[in-house]
């Protein structure tokens, strides 16, 4: 085949590729996005400002127990199969707050527990979150040896 009739042929399987995907929506994908991580983000605040000034909590004590009830509710609705549908309309929108990171550690968790307890939910459990585990902690001690030395 010739270099003519190759690029031709690249082109014309490109143009059959692309008749079968649909085109995609930017702009709502984006929206959608915008709207449900600011919505759960409004859940955090909200839970932050209840426990705030109802149960007096402040500083580290507050942050923890709203990431900690986060982290629950993502939990929670991930193994009611109500994440997923969350995340197949919002996109990014769902998965950037800390509920995404539930739902990441807690999919492959429920996905392989038929695999056992220790070879399915133990090992799978961390097949997506883990590489963000490490890198998060080898990016923070790197930052903590920057910050200590200047």
């Amino acid at each position: 085949m010739t270099g003519k009739n190759r690029q031709n042929y690249n082109k014309n399987y490109i143009a059959y590729v692309n008749s079968f995907d649909p085109p995609t929506e930017h702009f709502k994908n984006c929206f959608r996005a915008f709207l449900v991580g600011g919505f759960i983000c409004c859940i955090g605040q909200f839970l932050r400002e209840i426990l705030e000034h109802a149960f007096a909590l402040s500083g580290d004590e507050l942050a923890g127990t709203v990431s900690v009830i986060l982290i629950f509710l993502g939990t929670l609705l991930t193994g009611l199969g109500v994440y997923d549908r969350i995340g197949k309309s919002a996109g990014a929108g769902s998965i950037v707050p800390i509920t995404g990171f539930a739902n990441s550690v807690a999919s492959p968790a429920i996905e392989f527990k038929t695999e056992g307890l220790v070879y399915g939910m133990a090992a799978k459990m961390f097949i997506v979150a883990g590489p963000i585990i490490v890198f998060g902690v080898c990016a923070g001690t790197l930052v903590g040896l920057i910050y200590l030395f200047l």
